[in-house]
C-alpha cells in the first residue's frame, strides 16, 4: 500500500508536460541536428566501427554507425531538455 501512496503523492507533483505537436517535432529535430553537427567537428576519432548500411549524403561520409547513435541519443536528450525547459517556460 505504500508503493501506491507513495505513486499518488508523485503524480500530484508532477509538471504538465506539453502534448505532442509539430512545435515540438520541430524542436526535436532542431536539437538532433544541433547534436549532429557539433558531433561532426567535436567526435576525436571520426570513421571508426561499423558504416552506415544505407547510401550517406555528403553530411555524412567518415560518419559511422556508432557516431550517428551517439550523436542521435544526445539529440534526444538535449531536445528533451528543451522541450521541457519551453514547456514550463510557456513558450510551447
Amino acid at each position: 500500500m505504500t508503493a501506491m501512496t507513495l505513486l499518488a503523492q508523485a503524480q500530484a507533483t508532477t509538471p504538465a508536460t506539453p502534448e505532442w505537436g509539430m512545435s515540438v517535432a520541430l524542436v526535436m529535430v532542431l536539437c538532433n541536428l544541433f547534436a549532429v553537427a557539433i558531433g561532426r567537428f567535436a567526435i576525436q576519432n571520426p570513421g571508426q566501427g561499423p558504416d552506415l548500411p544505407v547510401p550517406k549524403p555528403a553530411l555524412f561520409r567518415g560518419f559511422s554507425l556508432a557516431e550517428l547513435l551517439a550523436t542521435a541519443s544526445f539529440g534526444h536528450i538535449l531536445g528533451t531538455g528543451v522541450i521541457l525547459g519551453l514547456g514550463n517556460a510557456g513558450a510551447l
